[in-house]
């Protein structure tokens, strides 16, 4: 796989977005913050606003600033090196992460919202998920479920990432990246995702990205990494490097989530180490694609 090459001043701009798979229209779990080169501190986008899935890609599409690296905190992908394949057994299994959302899409058509529970009730599909009321399909694989590659590099730095085919608990990503597929189905042409997509020499792009690296550089350890009040979330801002945010008292996780990750997401995105894991293949690129900060 040809190196990425990551030039100083790449982005002028820096956005985090915490996801939700929750169902319904509007969700008190997406916040959206973004932050510029330098120390200034981060600031959420709409504060106050409780954000739509489509909501936010019409901010993607329409409103972005240029040159802004974008990370999304869900999978992009699912497992697929570790059975060589996404949905072994079923005929209808993509054979890249493309294909994947464009599947999700389509069997979710009449689910409104970016909606994804078509696709967890489909019978073959759920043969592979961990569902509630104990509904655990035949291939989910039992234990934790399965898992890709960049979630295996996450465990390595003293992560504890869940299976994406898990939809279950209140840490489960599944639902978020079920839902998040049907948005990144609409980028394609419009917005590159990386590493599906290479890193353009200009403008903008989307990556996956997991808030626990963000705040384990800002100083929080793995099983606290959640932040509640702001002079927390300006202990961990200034860590990064970063003034701190406004505000005072008692912060959401998701929009403290949203705002640190974008301060380290300004002090990260131009190392070239990180574009370049060793882990990632051309392979893994286009079927399981990474996690941004994955060593």
């Amino acid at each position: 796989m040809k190196p990425a090459r990551i030039e100083p001043g790449r982005f002028q701009h820096f956005a985090a977005v915490d996801w939700s798979g929750a169902a319904g229209e509007r969700h008190h779990g997406i916040a959206v913050a973004l932050c510029g080169p330098g120390d200034a501190a981060p600031e959420l986008v709409r504060p106050g606003h409780r954000w739509s899935r489509p909501e936010v890609l019409d901010w993607l599409l329409n409103d972005l600033p240029d040159c802004t690296i974008v990370g999304f905190d869900m999978g992009i992908s699912l497992a697929h090196v570790d059975a060589g394949g996404f949905f072994p057994g079923w005929a209808e299994s993509p054979d890249n992460a493309r294909e994947l959302w464009a599947l999700i899409d389509r069997i979710c058509r009449d689910d409104p919202h970016f909606g994804a529970s078509s696709f967890v009730d489909h019978p073959e599909a759920a043969r592979h998920f961990r569902r509630h009321g104990g509904r655990e399909g035949d291939r989910f694989g039992g234990g934790r479920g399965r898992f890709r590659v960049t979630e295996r590099a996450q465990e390595t730095m003293g992560c504890r990432p869940y299976s994406n085919f898990n939809l279950v608990g209140a840490a489960q990503v599944g639902k978020s990246s079920l839902t998040g597929m049907r948005l990144l189905h609409r980028l394609s042409g419009r917005l590159p995702v990386w590493p599906i997509d290479p890193l353009p020499e200009t403008g903008s792009v989307v990556c996956e990205i997991y808030t626990t690296i963000a705040a384990r550089a800002a100083g929080r350890r793995t099983g606290a990494s959640k932040i509640r009040d702001h002079a927390d979330l300006a202990a961990a801002l200034a860590a990064l490097g970063s003034a701190p945010a406004a505000g005072s008292g008692a912060i959401t996780d998701h929009a403290a989530d949203a705002l640190i990750t974008a301060a380290w997401l300004r002090i990260a995105a131009h190392d070239p180490a990180l574009w370049n894991p060793m882990g990632l293949t051309a392979e893994i690129a286009q079927t399981e694609g990474w996690t941004f900060g994955a060593a």
